[in-house]
């Protein structure tokens, strides 16, 4: 690359580090950290939700998909875009109005405030174990991308990527994440879809219709697989209502309305980087049959076409793709550790200002274990996929049948929970070590059959106590819908 797109990508991360600290300054108590003060416009709500659901995997990941099996590579992005939409239209406003009504800051507290707090131990495992796999997910997918752009050795581009994201998250917290993706959505937008389609386009003898010159297998939308395909659908729509980031957005919105129209804003955004990240990889296989690693196929594409000043732009869409995923998450992560352990367990009179500054050590460590984890496990969507396993398969049932099934109890929802998450852990280990057939079939098929074979007997034949019915109450009172605020 030339000196003028590796200056765009350095002035970019610089820009970055300055909003975090700038964003630092401006907090005046933990809400501003942890949820932007409780006052996220539409707008912002839709970068939320843009940046931390499109991110290395998603672009890098779905070109890499695309130029190795076809369009069947869509469907990574796209059951994220409906996931969104059900998610926007069944929970948005119980987790708005719970939040508002009962003050809770973190899914935990939601999951507590409906249960118990042995569950929400279990919740809290659960969400920063998978947070922690996002972050290394994104860290990988920005440290590769970084490498074979600019030519810089993988370990310290991967270091690069990793220092900046954890140092503006953890000074300057969710409102951080919030200014930088303003930018990072625009310049993600402009890289990808304004610059990297119509370029692509034009580099292909034929236009668009070269396309049509690929293996009749490329224009399958089933090639991956449907079984693997519909296993995603679930867990990613499964994640949904048991990722924290997701409740942080919702809770981050000024009310209702904000939160459901800056969800479904965002869903539309998603579907329309999921159609151009997979042209850009069926664009790539054309202009680049050949190609010696399929896993650079989009880094290789920018080199080829893009002139420069350009395709620094584009490099830096890709990068505020990762980073902005990466931060969000490495902060729901923090909040775990400060809000969810350490106020809620060890020291519930800890000062607000003691609290952001612990969250802000919490932020540090969580990116330097996130980077371990990264430069240990290679493969991107293998750890996005762990990742999504262990949030989504244990906590689906006890989450979303704790609103709207009056029999679930606490005893229900924790041995299934805790359960499901001991299965999940067993079988990644048995698949790591071969220990037979059975454990090559996804983790996410025995986890949610552990979960619903004991959360529905124990429910159902189960009895509670005086306190959870006392506590039920309140909860579903408090999750009712109130006139103004839709």
């Amino acid at each position: 690359m030339s000196g003028l797109d590796i200056g765009i990508i350095v002035f970019y991360m610089a820009g970055m580090l300055f909003i975090g600290i700038y964003s630092g300054k401006k907090q005046q108590d933990s809400d501003d950290y942890f949820v932007a003060g409780r006052k996220a416009g539409v707008f912002s709500i839709t970068c939320l939700w843009l940046s931390s659901w499109i991110g290395g995997a998603s672009i890098v990941g779905t070109a890499e998909r695309a130029y190795s099996m076809g369009i069947t590579a869509v469907w990574y992005v796209v059951v994220i875009a409906v996931s969104l939409v059900i998610f926007a239209f069944t929970f948005t406003g119980t987790i708005k109005r719970l939040s508002t009504k009962l003050n809770l800051l973190t899914y935990p507290d939601f999951i507590e405030s409906r249960y118990d707090s042995k569950t929400r131990m279990v919740a809290t495992i659960c969400t920063i174990l998978g947070m922690i796999g996002f972050v290394a997910s994104q860290f990988l997918a920005g440290g590769s991308t970084l490498s074979a752009l600019t030519g810089w050795d993988t370990k310290v581009s991967l270091i690069v990527v990793a220092a900046v994201i954890t140092f503006y998250t953890a000074f300057g917290g969710l409102l951080a994440v919030t200014y930088t993706d303003w930018v990072q959505t625009v310049i993600l937008l402009l890289g990808i879809v304004i610059l990297g389609v119509p370029l692509s386009i034009m580099h292909m003898d034929g236009g668009i219709s070269a396309i049509q010159s690929l293996p009749d297998s490329y224009m399958n939308l089933g090639a991956w697989g449907w079984p693997s395909i519909i296993a995603l659908g679930l867990t990613t729509l499964f994640s949904f209502y048991t990722n924290m980031d997701g409740y942080t957005r919702c809770i981050a919105a000024k009310d209702v309305k904000t939160s459901r129209r800056g969800s479904l804003l965002a869903a539309a955004g998603i579907f329309i980087i999921a159609v151009s990240a997979t042209f850009l990889g069926l664009s790539t296989k054309v202009i680049m049959p050949d190609l010696p690693d399929s896993r650079n196929a989009l880094s290789y594409l920018i080199i080829h076409i893009f002139p420069q000043g350009l395709r620094g732009i584009v490099v830096v869409g890709i990068i505020a793709a990762i980073m902005s995923s990466a931060d969000i998450l490495m902060l729901t992560a923090s909040t775990n550790l400060t809000k969810d352990i350490y106020q809620r367990y060890i020291n519930r009179d800890v000062t607000d200002k003691k609290i952001r500054h612990l969250s802000t050590c919490c932020s540090f460590g969580i990116g330097f274990v996130a980077l371990l984890f990264a430069m240990y496990r290679q493969d991107i969507i293998d750890v996005l996929f762990i990742a999504l396993t262990i949030n989504s398969a244990g906590l689906f049932l006890p989450t979303v049948l704790g609103v709207c099934w009056k029999k679930a109890n606490s005893s229900a929802a924790f041995y299934s929970a805790a359960c499901s998450l001991a299965v999940v852990l067993f079988w990644f280990l048995g698949n790591a070590l071969k220990w037979g057939k059975i454990f090559e079939t996804d983790s996410f098929w025995p986890g949610l059959a552990v979960s619903a074979l004991l959360f529905f007997p124990i429910s159902t034949w189960g009895r509670q106590t005086p306190e959870e019915k006392a506590k039920l109450k309140v909860f579903q009172s408090a999750g009712k819908q109130g006139g103004k605020e839709e």
